[in-house]
């Protein structure tokens, strides 16, 4: 088992290899019984989110807090032009129902609200929104209400994760009720249990997903 040292040399050498972090060396990262804090600054939101997943990458990380700022490097947009822009993109997504998703936009901070059919359009929204100039952070409370019956939606993540390669199914156990799917047993990474996370939340009728994996390197 990797110490925490070891991680957290993995974890910046992960943090500069990703080539969504433009500058690594603003990142502080410390790391203790395997969870890491990420502190420091980054230039936009997404960035945020990026150097998050590269640290979950690396093998041994137990956990990940995301304390990064965000501090916009250009000249503060003005919200309404944020509201547009995101307005501009929401419209020409066809992945995103017409009219069900509406953005509310306040000192940079991003509040998604409606309602859709799959959780994969919210996520997509959510996706879009954070590469908008000028956003700092996005609250999302898009709701996913398509019908569905519990049985038949555990049998479709089920056959999910035996599909998944990085998913190792034998593990995992899952449980669905109202649209919620909850994840038991244990994973070898994060990032397996993210890939878990990911397969539950594609089912169609699902618009949560509790984990309450473990991760045992």
């Amino acid at each position: 088992m990797k110490t925490d040292s070891e991680i957290r040399d993995d974890v910046i050498t992960e943090l500069k290899w990703d080539p969504e972090i433009t500058d690594p060396d603003a990142i502080g990262v410390a790391v203790q019984d395997g969870a890491v804090t990420l502190t420091g600054h980054v230039p936009t939101y997404a960035e945020r989110l990026a150097a998050a997943r590269a640290a979950e990458r690396v093998y041994g990380v137990k956990a990940v807090a995301n304390d990064l700022l965000v501090k916009l490097t250009d000249a503060l947009r003005d919200d309404s032009d944020v509201a547009r822009a995101i307005a501009h993109v929401l419209e020409w997504n066809v992945q995103v129902p017409e009219g069900k998703v509406h953005a509310e936009v306040q000192n940079g901070w991003v509040t998604l609200d409606g309602e859709v059919g799959h959780d994969y359009q919210r996520r997509e929204v959510e996706r879009m929104v954070r590469q908008v100039r000028g956003v700092i952070g996005v609250t999302d409370t898009i709701t996913v209400k398509p019908p569905a019956s519990p049985q038949k939606v555990q049998e479709v993540i089920e056959d999910a994760f035996k599909r998944e390669a990085e998913v190792d199914a034998r593990h995992i156990s899952v449980g669905v009720s109202d649209h919620t799917a909850k994840l038991y047993g244990h994973v070898h990474s994060i990032h397996e249990a993210t890939a878990a996370r990911a397969a539950a939340a594609s089912a169609p009728g699902i618009s949560a997903v509790e984990s309450h994996l473990v991760v045992s390197p």
